[in-house]
Formats: C-alpha cells, sequence, structure tokens
C-alpha cells in the first residue's frame, strides 16, 4: 500500500471506565481528535492523570477504546487490528526484562513473536546502536536500569515497525545515557521512524518534538507546531541585574517581580499592554540602578501550565 500522510489518526476517541463496587464510572479520554503526520517528531503531554497512559495503551492494544476511530499506519484497529499493532513499537514506562535472557537472546525471542525470520534478525546491530553491544551476552538481571530501558527500546524496534512510541523512556536515566537515547531516536527518526513521546521532561520535548499535543482531563487543549505554540503566550520577562544586589524583589506599579539568585529579580510584563522600556522606567523610577539586563521569550514550561495547571479546569491528579 502507498505511505500514509498520516502515522497516527484519532478521531472522537472516548474511554469511559464502568462503575465498581469501590469506584464509580471514570471518563479518561473525553472525544480526543489527533493526528500525527508520517516522519514527525511529536510530543504528547499532559499533567498525571490526563489521559495520556489511556491513550497509549489504546494505541497498543492493551485497553478497548469506548466510542471513537483509531488509524495507526492507515490501518482501522478494528479492521485490521494484527496489521495495525505490527505498525508500532511501543516502550512502556514501567522495566520488564527478561532476567534470564542475554540481551542478545531477548531480542531474538522478541524478533520470534512478531515472525521476523531467523536471517532476518538485526539483534546485534541494534544492541550496538542502543549502546549495548558489549553487553550483548551478559545476563539482563546485570544490567543497569539505564541499560535496561535502553534495551527496551532496541525490543521495540526488532520487527522494523515505522511508528514508535516512548513512554517516559527517560526516566531514571542519567543524563549521559539520556543524551545517548535522544542521539539514537533522532537517528530513527531521520531514518523515517515516526516518534510519539511522552515526557515530563518539559525541555526535552522543547528541543526534540517539531509538533506538541497537550492533554488535559482527557482532551486536547493544543496540538501545534512546536514554534507556534510557544508564541502562544503574550507574555515575556526581563531579568535585571542592579548595582547593588536585592534581598527582596521590588515593587513595581503595573508589573510582577521575583527574586532570582544572586540579588537580580526578573519583571514580568504582557506584550500587548508594556514595552521593554516602561519595564525599564518603572525599575529607575523605584530608585534602582541597572548593572545588566536580560529578557526572556516563554518557555514549553510556561505555556504548559497555563494550557494545565493555571486553567479553570486543571485536571484532578486522582483521575487517568
Amino acid at each position: 500500500m502507498d505511505l500514509p500522510d498520516y502515522a497516527l489518526e484519532i478521531s472522537g476517541l472516548v474511554k469511559t471506565y464502568p462503575a465498581t463496587k469501590k469506584a464509580p464510572a471514570k471518563t479518561a479520554l473525553r472525544g480526543v481528535d489527533l493526528k500525527v503526520r508520517r516522519g514527525s517528531m511529536f510530543g504528547l503531554l499532559g499533567p498525571n492523570g490526563a489521559g495520556k497512559s489511556t491513550l497509549i495503551n489504546i494505541l497498543a492494544g492493551l485497553t478497548l477504546k469506548s466510542e471513537g476511530s483509531v488509524r495507526i499506519w492507515g490501518r482501522d484497529i478494528d479492521q485490521q487490528p494484527r496489521d495495525a499493532r505490527a505498525a508500532l513499537g511501543v516502550v512502556p514506562q514501567e522495566l520488564s526484562a527478561d532476567v534470564f535472557f542475554t540481551p542478545r537472546e531477548a531480542l531474538d525471542v522478541q524478533a520470534g513473536f512478531y515472525g521476523v525470520p531467523k536471517d532476518e534478525r538485526r539483534s546485534v546491530e541494534l544492541l550496538e546502536a542502543v549502546g549495548l553491544g558489549d553487553k550483548a551476552n551478559a545476563y539482563v538481571r546485570m544490567l543497569s536500569g539505564g541499560m535496561k530501558r535502553r534495551l527496551m527500546v532496541a525490543k521495540a524496534m526488532v520487527h522494523n515497525p515505522p511508528i514508535l512510541i516512548l513512554d517516559e523512556p527517560t526516566a531514571g536515566v542519567d543524563v549521559e545515557l539520556r543524551r545517548q537515547l535522544w542521539s539514537y531516536v533522532r537517528r530513527l527518526n531521520a531514518e523515517g521512524v515516526t516518534i510519539l513521546l511522552t515526557t515530563h521532561y518539559l525541555e526535552e520535548a522543547q528541543e526534540l518534538c517539531d509538533t506538541i499535543a497537550i492533554v488535559n482531563r482527557g482532551e486536547v487543549v493544543a496540538c501545534e507546531p512546536t514554534g507556534q505554540l510557544l508564541r502562544r503566550l503574550d507574555t515575556r520577562n526581563v531579568v535585571v541585574t542592579p548595582e547593588e544586589p536585592l534581598t527582596a524583589a521590588p515593587v513595581l506599579a503595573g508589573f510582577e517581580t521575583q527574586l532570582r539568585n544572586g540579588g537580580g529579580f526578573a519583571v514580568t510584563y504582557k506584550t500587548d499592554q508594556s514595552s521593554v522600556e516602561q519595564v525599564l522606567a518603572a525599575v529607575r523610577a523605584a530608585g534602582l540602578h541597572i548593572r545588566d539586563i536580560v529578557t526572556e521569550d516563554p518557555d514549553l514550561e510556561d505555556v504548559f501550565l497555563a494550557l494545565t495547571y493555571n486553567a479553570p479546569n486543571a485536571a484532578d491528579p486522582t483521575r487517568d
């Protein structure tokens, strides 16, 4: 078949968990619509309990949807469930290791589950790619947590899927291992693999993803190219270093201020209401002498908070 324009197409997706003796019915997803373009590095973000895990579990076939449609690599999960799921490689949050196998044996077994012929298996190549070539014949139980997580990425790729889902892949991984993992993921993406990433490290999403969707209370509250999403906020910061370090943020009429390390302070202003010149005038009017200033644009964390925790219907962390 021709390559689809979209790796994932989700329309009107609803998931409601029925009531039990201990808990009432709960709706985790409320009509989610998402399209992930083929070849993209797509970030899926949201607070705890927003519905991200439920969405990924539906894609992976671990949870049944209540309503809506899902197409994976052009295949409907109701009409072609096996073919649809075969297009996915999923790296879950939880570490799961075949502790009595070696990494090479673990990849061979995983490839066998997907029906990959022995002469087409890439176990050694994949282990080298994730930096585990020298551990190919060690027992998995001897690997560190970071190594086990990289092994899970390799296992997800044994059948050469066109879509890779990474659910919090760098949780508990040190900085160096995180750098190695992202180097490999970038290479996969450059080779055409579509990446769907969830992460609590917002700076990772901002640096890696070309498009980001933010989910809150089971609904998509934003889905835009990363740069466009960052331009949503009309606030900026001016960070002022005064000649004499301060011990408290100054009071400036019409502006919010916050003390920074080293005795400086940040002044927040709305770009459609004020300007840098007006900020500096207010600083001088307060009797402060300026040694240096730096302007700051909003980052993904600012947008995330504005759309989720600061929203009127912010997510209830007890919900999934």
